[in-house]
């Protein structure tokens, strides 16, 4: 075992950085992209917190750590892709790790052929427009109460400007311009994505001005806009996740994902429904592909269809 290798036991966030930089490769053994790397990074990441809370390690966990996984707060949540992709993600590390000497075992080895790519894509989650407008009309009147307030911004940066929640843990004060004309929020670059600006939806305004003026007055260290703790720590993913349950709760939405990806979604098919094009929506949401808006743009057709429909009705009437 090389001292490198040995920097497994000790940091096993630089160790995984050091490995996918210098040797790993998907399937046909071409170096992953820019894009991969960050994601394989963030996937990691989240696995090994998971085993940090139930007190093993990247080195040392078994089979039960990766069911548990599975029955986390987002494990649950996780659709037969993203499952598929940590599968691929487990077995790969783990079997450098038993080719250095630093496992003994593969566990995720057996969990390949129990788990299978998605015949086809799976449906975007996504409010429909009358839960868009429900919730909308919520935004509409900041509350006093400060956690309330925070939450509600928190929804408005979602819904009102589509974006990740790892961007909204990044954002900070100075990125929202509130009293410009429009208002904007200035994206930073991340990983491989540029930076970007993205107008505020106007409905989001007025909670997102309240929340980031109450903010400048508050005694939190750091400049993110959205924080939980006084020492000014990035919310975390699971605090979104609870927030936006709860306040999708509160306006009645069912059979839906309750979480961010929901609302980037519906910024998504709002816009399309608009008749901004895939390229403008793709562009907003910090894509360098059609895809997601591919995707989102197929749910608008039966919508498109019984316009139609009724346009025809209408006309023979």
């Amino acid at each position: 075992m090389t001292q490198m290798d040995s920097l497994w036991f000790s940091n096993p966030t630089q160790a995984y950085r050091d490995w996918q930089a210098r040797e790993a490769a998907g399937a046909n053994r071409r170096p992953f992209s820019a894009r991969s790397i960050v994601q394989h990074q963030a996937m990691f990441e989240n696995f090994r917190r998971h085993l940090l809370a139930r007190g093993t390690s990247i080195t040392s966990f078994g089979a039960a750590d990766v069911d548990a996984f599975w029955q986390s707060h987002d494990g649950r949540m996780y659709s037969q892709a993203t499952r598929m992709r940590y599968v691929k993600l487990l077995d790969r590390l783990c079997r450098h790790l038993v080719f250095t000497g630093v496992r003994q075992d593969n566990p995720a080895a057996a969990l390949l052929s129990a788990e299978r790519w998605p015949d086809q894509e799976p449906t975007p989650q996504f409010l429909t427009e009358a839960e868009d407008a429900r919730l909308q009309a919520y935004l509409q009147s900041p509350p006093d109460d400060l956690a309330s307030l925070r939450s509600q911004a928190i929804i408005a940066a979602f819904l009102g400007t589509g974006i990740t929640a790892g961007e909204a843990r990044a954002a900070r004060c100075a990125d929202l311009w509130q009293d410009a004309t429009p208002p904007y929020l200035v994206v930073r670059a991340h990983g491989p994505r540029d930076a970007r600006t993205v107008h505020v939806a106007s409905f989001a305004v007025p909670t997102l001005r309240a929340w980031n003026t109450r903010r400048a007055t508050l005694p939190i260290e750091g400049e993110l806009l959205f924080t939980l703790t006084p020492d000014g720590r990035p919310i975390t993913d699971m605090s979104l996740g609870r927030i936006v349950s709860e306040i999708l709760n509160a306006i009645g939405a069912k059979d839906v994902e309750m979480s961010p990806r929901t609302l980037r979604n519906t910024f998504c098919r709002r816009y399309l429904l608009a008749g901004h094009s895939r390229d403008e929506v793709s562009h907003m949401l910090g894509l360098t592909s059609n895809r997601t808006c591919d995707r989102i743009a197929a749910t608008l057709m039966p919508t498109h269809q019984a316009l139609q429909e009724g346009a025809g009705a209408a006309r023979q009437d």
